[in-house]
């Protein structure tokens, strides 16, 4: 039987979720390892009370952050935003469908997120994960993390009190993964309407779409770096679901892999203010041994219009997964997300920063 709730009913049990935990603020500090205390200090987990939750991005302002998570009553992730020092998240996509890749406005007044809700199947996409995850369940199993290009998932703008504003895009299949650029003119993203996933660029009302990538294989997870010149996105050209890191400039030249390792590497993303790109990476060279996912930063520099990379070095090496990372506005602050809780479910964690220089 599928669960369904009004937004009211949503704020309502989460209100009751939060006080019952008694949880407004974040979670005690964390120790660190010699490496990550290079790195990092006063390491603290941001969000609780979902059966999980990721993928988080600052507000312009810094005060406040949009994630996605899982409920317990809904199989799908959905977005919320919350106050960074704490507070009752609120339910900003609309409750319904597979939901990802949301992100503030550089003014901070509106959001962008994707989403599956006007699927014509909608019912049937629930109740089959549903029964999916009841198998799981009961079998013991935990199913390798997979993202589905679901061809119904559109982009969507909405205000931040959760009222949609514009569809972004109709073309059928699958439109995700967008971010706006720094001057709020253009949003990058990701799409498979020319048949595989490749990345484009748009206006920022939907207009104006150009294709930036037109490779075989998956290229997604686009951000336009702070000066709009360059894209930073994942792509497994090299090899299909080992996702390396490229860069590629704004008018689709100069498209250069940054790593080259027998692992996954995904997730990248700018520095707000320094020549530093971060992004998560793991060794999948032993297939008998399971791969931990970590953090890992670059210096680069542009010369002669063309981008070089400096050699990765490591952030963190904790023994649970780190991914997704993101750095705050002011570049002072790094948000991620940690498998690092009591209870090895993925949650947001954030720390103070320190560069390498």
């Amino acid at each position: 039987m599928i669960v369904r709730h009004c937004r009211d009913l949503l704020v309502f049990s989460f209100s009751v979720i939060f006080l019952a935990l008694g949880s407004h603020g974040q979670i005690q500090a964390q120790d660190v390892s010699e490496l990550e205390s290079k790195f990092l200090s006063d390491v603290r987990q941001v969000t609780n009370g979902f059966v999980k939750a990721g993928e988080g991005y600052f507000s312009p302002d810094g005060k406040q952050i949009v994630y996605q998570a899982v409920r317990q009553e809904y199989p799908f992730y959905q977005i919320f935003t919350q106050p960074l020092k704490g507070g009752i998240p609120r339910l900003i996509s609309t409750g319904r469908g597979r939901t990802t890749c949301s992100y503030f406005s550089p003014d901070g007044k509106r959001l962008l997120f994707a989403s599956s809700h006007l699927d014509p199947k909608i019912d049937e996409t629930e109740a089959a994960e549903l029964k999916q995850q009841e198998e799981d369940r009961k079998s013991g199993r935990r199913r390798r993390y997979s993202w589905p290009f679901d061809p119904h998932t559109d982009i969507f703008e909405a205000d931040l009190q959760g009222n949609l504003l514009r569809r972004l895009t109709t073309e059928a299949g699958y439109d995700a993964e967008g971010a706006y650029s720094y001057d709020g003119k253009k949003i990058a993203f990701c799409s498979t309407r020319d048949g595989d996933p490749d990345l484009y660029v748009m206006d920022v009302d939907g207009s104006n779409v150009k294709q930036l990538t037109n490779a075989p294989g998956y290229d997604g997870g686009p951000f336009m770096s702070p000066d709009g010149k360059w894209v930073v996105f994942r792509t497994d050209r090299k090899k299909k679901e080992f996702l390396q890191i490229h860069v590629i400039g704004i008018d689709g030249k100069n498209d250069i892999a940054l790593t080259n390792t027998t692992g996954v590497n995904w997730a990248p993303y700018w520095h707000p203010h320094k020549p530093y790109i971060i992004w998560t990476g793991a060794d999948h060279s032993n297939p008998r041994a399971r791969p931990n996912y970590d953090l890992w930063l670059m210096k680069y520099e542009i010369r002669d219009g063309r981008f070089h990379a400096h050699p990765a070095v490591r952030v963190t090496d904790h023994p649970a997964g780190d991914v997704l990372p993101v750095f705050s506005p002011d570049g002072n602050h790094l948000m991620w997300t940690s498998t690092r809780t009591e209870t090895h479910t993925s949650q947001l964690f954030i720390a103070k920063f320190n560069l390498p220089e």
